[in-house]
């Protein structure tokens, strides 16, 4: 979940804009407290557009503008990915912490201002590698937007946050699942999910809702048919908006519709520059336009856009995973002698937080200690084509092997679970499953991470097909597959979907 951004909102005083005024009194009784004012709406709404023209000045008598500043703050840090600036910004926590505990505590946004501002830092830390002090503050913000949501029940805001815990805590693997009992805290992904659909009913926080409902689905449950016209519908809504455009195409490319995405980002809102309008830089978006030329083999476009992020990135993520696949477009054009210094580069630069340098780390240094088998290229060309959603030429790719043709066991393993999600992505199920069933029997002795990711697709075709038990048992075997690269996301993605079946953590 490292390239997810969570946006904030407040009290309304447009007609246009009116929120239920569910405590009158209290909220009467200290109306500066926290009241959004015509410029604050502006800038809120500029930035969950992703815009950086913003007049903005901390108010500290006011908790939204101390909310919004914040808010601020994390955009920032999240697209630039500056740990300098992070370390210089992060005081501004516990200041505005203090500011916020000042201020009406018989509001609503009390509590909610608060747990806003610790989840900001939290997912600040998480991504500059603090965890632990990061676990403390989502503690923190749980238990407020808990105690928030006994007193203030209609308060549509706080739904969208705790909803949004709900679903992570309800997704958290079984082994650790001791921990949030512990500690109090209550996961359920169904519940969650339906929280998060009463927050998108709100005027003010219903954009946002709506994006964490759509992002979940894509990376932490299944997504669907429903799920994808709602994402277009969201699109299609929000044409200024360069923030759901970037989390639209990384959608896409999570589902295997690299095309779709590849369209977006071709046409993101700031390409064109407007008089008086800026855009966010976001590094990231060269990255991903250099994933798909990969996975579409057209390696000097690749090349390019990998360059241009590897200039413009400021920070230590995707580093690893930007070396390696120019190296592939190098070594899948028959020049790995040319790219060999990539290599290098992999195993020497950047940090392995996300799991696509943790993956970039694993085959470099395979590569460095062992080298590739001459059947390698096939089974990667393959790989990139069918994460695209490239099938054909995947397909075509590897129909004129069988699994005798390799003679690795990893490489069977991977012959067969690549057959597998090709069918998948066909829309094949009857022919998938038996490809994957054979990925995971090759898997299980050396416990290959094809194994736990052949298991989680298996158990998503068994409930697709509506076959409860089977879908159970091939998620529980997904977790209890050790040390692979992937082990983060697949876990959280197995035990969400057992969560969904009624198996709670």
């Amino acid at each position: 979940m490292e390239r997810m951004n969570w946006m904030k909102n407040g009290l309304i005083v447009r007609r246009s804009l009116v929120y239920p005024l569910y405590l009158c009194s209290a909220l009467f009784a200290h109306a500066q407290d926290f009241v959004w004012t015509p410029s604050l709406q502006r800038t809120y709404a500029d930035l969950n557009s992703g815009k950086t023209n913003l007049p903005l000045t901390e108010t500290p008598a006011n908790g939204l503008s101390i909310l919004v500043a914040d808010y601020a703050d994390m955009v920032t840090l999240l697209a630039s990915d500056n740990r300098a600036a992070f370390v210089r910004l992060q005081p501004r926590e516990a200041t505005r912490l203090t500011q916020l505990s000042q201020l009406d505590k018989t509001s609503p946004y009390s509590r909610f201002a608060q747990a806003e501002v610790r989840l900001h830092w939290a997912f600040m830390k998480l991504k500059f590698g603090n965890e632990l002090s990061a676990c403390w503050d989502i503690i923190g913000a749980y238990k407020l937007l808990a105690a928030n949501q006994t007193q203030f029940p209609a308060f549509l805001p706080n739904a969208k946050s705790l909803g949004a815990l709900h679903v992570l805590i309800g997704s958290v693997p079984e082994k650790y699942s001791w921990v949030p009992r512990l500690l109090g805290l209550r996961g359920d992904v169904a519940g969650g999910l339906r929280e998060i659909d009463q927050a998108a009913q709100d005027p003010i926080v219903g954009l946002e809702a709506r994006l964490i409902n759509l992002l979940i689905r894509a990376y932490i449950t299944r997504f669907s048919a429903t799920d994808e016209t709602a994402l277009q519908r969201l699109v299609a809504d929000n044409p200024d908006n360069l923030l759901v455009t970037f989390f639209a195409a990384t959608t896409h490319m999570k589902n295997g519709q690299s095309e779709r995405a590849l369209t977006l980002l071709l046409h993101r809102p700031g390409l064109s520059p407007t008089p008086g309008t800026a855009y966010l830089n976001l590094p990231i978006i060269e990255n991903l336009l250099g994933d798909i030329y990969l996975q579409k083999g057209q390696y000097p476009d690749a090349l390019a856009h990998y360059s241009r992020f590897l200039a413009n990135q400021q920070g230590v993520n995707f580093l690893k995973d930007s070396y390696y696949k120019q190296f592939l477009c190098y070594y899948l054009a028959g020049n790995a002698t040319q790219g060999k210094p990539l290599i290098e580069q992999v195993l020497r630069v950047g940090q392995q937080v996300v799991e696509s340098d943790k993956a970039a780390q694993r085959w470099a240094e395979t590569y460095v200690q062992k080298g590739q088998s001459p059947n390698q290229p096939v089974l990667l060309r393959a790989r990139l084509a069918c994460d695209g959603g490239y099938t054909d030429q995947a397909l075509t790719l590897l129909q004129s092997y069988t699994e005798s043709s390799f003679s690795l066991p990893i490489e069977r393993a991977e012959w067969a679970y690549r057959m597998g999600r090709i069918e998948q992505r066909r829309n094949q199920p009857d022919r998938a499953i038996p490809y994957l069933e054979r990925a995971l029997l090759l898997s299980t002795p050396n416990q290959l991470g094809f194994g736990a990711t052949a298991s989680l697709q298996l158990g998503y075709l068994f409930r697709q097909k509506g076959q409860r038990q089977q879908a159970r048992f091939y998620f529980d075997k997904a977790l209890h597959y050790k040390n692979h690269e992937y082990k983060n996301s697949v876990d959280n993605k197995a035990q969400a979907a057992l969560n969904e079946l009624g198996i709670p953590n």
